[in-house]
C-alpha cells in the first residue's frame, strides 16, 4: 500500500470533529487551544522527524529510543508530561502457520496523541473508522482516541487467536488419521507452535496496559469511558487465555503425534515379526526333511505330505496365537 499523501491529521473542539488532513505544520498553533485535541500520524519516521516532534511535544528520550529501537515489548510508560505506549499488530497466515507483527507506538499528553508506525499495515484508517462510530465519546478528548487504538490493536489480536484456533482444530481432525503426517505438515506444527509462542509475548502484556490506565488515569476510571475500557480489557484477558490454551493444546498435538508414530512402529514391529516366526517354522520343517540322511518317509510320497501338513498345522497355530493377541 503506498504512503497517502494527504496528512493523517484530526482536529477535535469540545468533542466535535472540527478538521481534518490539514498540514503537520499547523498542528503547533492547535496545541496551543486549551479546547483543541489533535491528532497526527507518523509512518516510519526518521530520528530527525521525532527530534521535531520531541522539542514540540515535550517528550522524554527513553520514549523516542524506543520507537527507534525494534522489537520493544508492549508497555505504557508514564512520564511527566506524556505517557508512552508501544503494541503490536498481528498477522497470521493459516496456510504456513506464519506469524508477522507490525510494531505501532503512540504519545499521549493532555491534548495530543501521536500514532508512529513501522508500517502502512498497522492499519489507522480502521482506528478512525472507530473513532467515527463512537463519535459521540469525542467529549473525553485524548482518551477517546487512545480507546479506538487499543480497541483496534485487541480486536485485531482476537482474530489472530481465533484463526488459529480454527488451525489447530483442522490439526486435531487429522490427528487419528490413518496417514503418517509427512514433513511438510510436521513443519506447519512447528511452525504454528513457534507462532503462538510470539504471539504470546505481545498478547500477554496488554491487560497490564488497559490495567495501568485505570490505575494510574482518573480520567478513565472516573468518567463514561470506564465501561469501553473495561470492555478492552476483557477482550485482552480472553485473547491471553486462549493463548494460553491453544499453546498447551499444540504442545498435546506434538506429543500425540510421536506417541501415536511410536505406537505405529511398534504395531509394524510385531506384525514383522509375527511374520517372520510364521515363516520360519516352515523352513525349519523343510530344512529338516532336506538333510542328506534317512529320515521316516524318505523318498516316500507319504513323507512329503507329513512334512507340508505338520509346517502348515505350525504355521496356523501361530497365525492363531499372533491374531489372539493382536499382533496381526
Amino acid at each position: 500500500m503506498a504512503p497517502s499523501t494527504v496528512p493523517l491529521t484530526r482536529l477535535y473542539r469540545n468533542g466535535k470533529l472540527e478538521a481534518e488532513g490539514f498540514p503537520i505544520a499547523e498542528i503547533s498553533d492547535h496545541l496551543a487551544e486549551r479546547d483543541a485535541v489533535v491528532w497526527f500520524d507518523l509512518c516510519s519516521p526518521d530520528e530527525h522527524e521525532l527530534d521535531m516532534i520531541s522539542e514540540e511535544l515535550g517528550l522524554h528520550e527513553l520514549a523516542i529510543r524506543s520507537v527507534l529501537t525494534p522489537n520493544q515489548r508492549p508497555k505504557l510508560d508514564m512520564y511527566d508530561s506524556h505517557m508512552f505506549l508501544n503494541v503490536y499488530a498481528t498477522f497470521f497466515d493459516p496456510e504456513t502457520g506464519g506469524l508477522d507483527m507490525v510494531q505501532g507506538s503512540a504519545f499521549i499528553t493532555s491534548n495530543a496523541l501521536v500514532t508512529v508506525r513501522d508500517s502502512d499495515r498497522f492499519s489507522i484508517e480502521e482506528i478512525a473508522r472507530r473513532w467515527d462510530a463512537s463519535a459521540g465519546l469525542a467529549e473525553h478528548g485524548v482518551m477517546f482516541l487512545l480507546h479506538g487504538l487499543l480497541d483496534y490493536v485487541v480486536d485485531n489480536q482476537f482474530d489472530v487467536v481465533q484463526a488459529m484456533d480454527e488451525k489447530i482444530e483442522r490439526l486435531e481432525d487429522k490427528l487419528f488419521d490413518e496417514q503418517v503426517p509427512d514433513q511438510a505438515e510436521v513443519r506447519r506444527t512447528f511452525e504454528l507452535r513457534r507462532s503462538l509462542v510470539t504471539f504470546r509475548r505481545v498478547a500477554m502484556p496488554m491487560r497490564e496496559i488497559v490495567t495501568s490506565l485505570f490505575r494510574r488515569n482518573d480520567l478513565v476510571r472516573d468518567s463514561t469511558l470506564a465501561p469501553y475500557f473495561q470492555d478492552v480489557y476483557d477482550h485482552a484477558l480472553r485473547v491471553a487465555e486462549w493463548t494460553d490454551s491453544l499453546r498447551d493444546l499444540v504442545g498435546n498435538i506434538r506429543e500425540a503425534h510421536m506417541t501415536m508414530q511410536n505406537n505405529r512402529m511398534n504395531l509394524i514391529m510385531k506384525r514383522v515379526t509375527s511374520w517372520a516366526a510364521i515363516i520360519a517354522v516352515p523352513t525349519a520343517i523343510t530344512g529338516f526333511y532336506g538333510q542328506n540322511v534317512p529320515y521316516p518317509g524318505a523318498q516316500q510320497i507319504w513323507g512329503f505330505w507329513a512334512s507340508t501338513l505338520i509346517w502348515a498345522a505350525a504355521a496356523g497355530a501361530l497365525y492363531w496365537q499372533f491374531r489372539k493377541r493382536d499382533w496381526l
